[in-house]
């Protein structure tokens, strides 16, 4: 396998959409169709315009089968720290199972690090406590509790 990580392009955004659509959250949420709405591609050029935000795709022999979205936020505590955040992290039906997750994982880590970033923080569903766990198995740990107020 020819595994790179590089940064996602319009072109990505068909394939991108299907994995966020392919898991039983996934489906409630998303509206993976051909055409792609609209609304997928404004989406994409709000996230590619923000230097804050970096949408990467893991590709294999240039097939698009891993995507994942760090956040950098900068802030006044912690003497004008940086946080990262990890968001929409998925891998290809196909080639779940092969460390796949964990590399992208460790490529943001690393990218947080050489930001400057302090602490890299996700969230994760309650309906899913196998992706707990990878997260657990990664270093995280439970140590706030989220709340979300969805408008």
């Amino acid at each position: 396998m020819e595994m790179n990580i590089r940064p996602a392009n319009a072109s990505d955004v068909s394939a991108i959409v299907a994995m966020l659509a392919n898991d039983k959250l996934g489906q409630l949420r998303e509206d993976y169709r051909d055409p792609l709405p609209e609304v997928y591609h404004q989406a994409f050029a709000k996230i590619d315009a923000d230097p804050n935000q970096h949408l990467v795709v893991l590709e294999d022999n240039e097939q698009v089968i891993g995507t994942l979205q760090l956040t950098f936020i900068p802030y006044l505590t912690y003497q004008g720290g940086i946080r990262a955040q990890i968001e929409a992290v998925r891998i290809h039906a196909d080639y779940r199972g092969q460390g796949l997750g964990e590399k992208l994982f460790r490529w943001a880590i690393q990218q947080a690090q050489s930001e400057g970033a302090h602490v890299v923080q996700l969230t994760t569903d309650k309906k899913r406590p196998e992706a707990a766990r990878f997260y657990e198995k990664l270093g995280f740990t439970a140590s706030h509790q989220g709340m979300k107020l969805h408008l």
